[in-house]
């Protein structure tokens, strides 16, 4: 089972995520500051980290900002934990490229059962032929094995930007409005005004490397992957 890294500074809700999570199965690690976090990450990297947003020595988007920066957690799935509820704070997280948002008070129950379907999906997009990789010109992205290639050669990628590029790439040729991808990748209200979407597909086409021209954007609409072949 999975290795989760809980980070609150709360020790009475700590322990009981850690009890219900070793309960079902996990292995766990307990950090109260962000800084112990960043350490134990590095110690002995997570599969996920459940991230409180409000910590005594940084913020929880910072933390979250330095797991993305460093090799060992660059590719780990990161749910952010915090009593504040507003899209904007969940947008925040997101645009430093947290996964998932959980808001408290919550069911301690649900939050495994939420934390295990992450796990399972590991940010992956759900197609009909998870097993067939999706290829592209230069790309490559292998939904089974999570992984991407460019021109052969294997790129990192967050398990946002995972999803993000495979709602892309099997949509190939559709105009994908803003609204359309924060409902359908990040799960937010498609009426709220926010530059995260750019922002992601900033970082992504990067990552892109020569073959950043097939993610284009349709000004004033969105984005679109293209076939180079047509």
């Amino acid at each position: 089972m999975a290795h989760v890294l809980i980070v609150d500074d709360e020790p009475d809700l700590a322990h009981l995520i850690d009890f219900n999570l070793r309960d079902s199965g996990f292995s766990t690690q307990l950090a109260g500051t962000g800084e112990a976090a960043l350490v134990a990450a590095r110690e002995k990297p997570p599969e996920l980290v459940l991230l409180d947003l409000m910590l005594p020595d940084m913020s929880g988007i910072d933390v979250c900002r330095q797991l993305r920066a460093q090799s060992p957690s660059r590719e780990v799935l990161i749910v952010m934990l915090t009593a504040k509820g507003e899209e904007a704070d969940r947008i925040r997280g997101f645009e430093v490229g947290a996964d998932d948002y959980v808001v408290k008070p919550f069911s301690v129950r649900e939050l495994v059962l939420r934390l295990k379907a992450i796990l399972r999906r590991g940010g992956t997009p759900q197609t009909t032929a998870e097993s067939a990789p999706l290829a592209l010109g230069a790309l490559k992205l292998d939904l089974s094995a999570h992984r991407f290639y460019v021109e052969d050669k294997e790129v990192p990628l967050t398990a946002l930007e995972f999803r993000l590029l495979g709602h892309l790439m099997t949509r190939t040729g559709r105009v994908q409005t803003r609204e359309q991808l924060l409902e359908e990748v990040w799960g937010l209200s498609s009426s709220l005004e926010t530059r995260t979407i750019d922002t992601h597909v900033m970082r992504l086409r990067d990552k892109l490397g020569p073959a950043r021209t097939l993610l284009e954007t349709v000004r004033g609409v969105g984005y679109r992957i293209v076939d180079p072949a047509h």
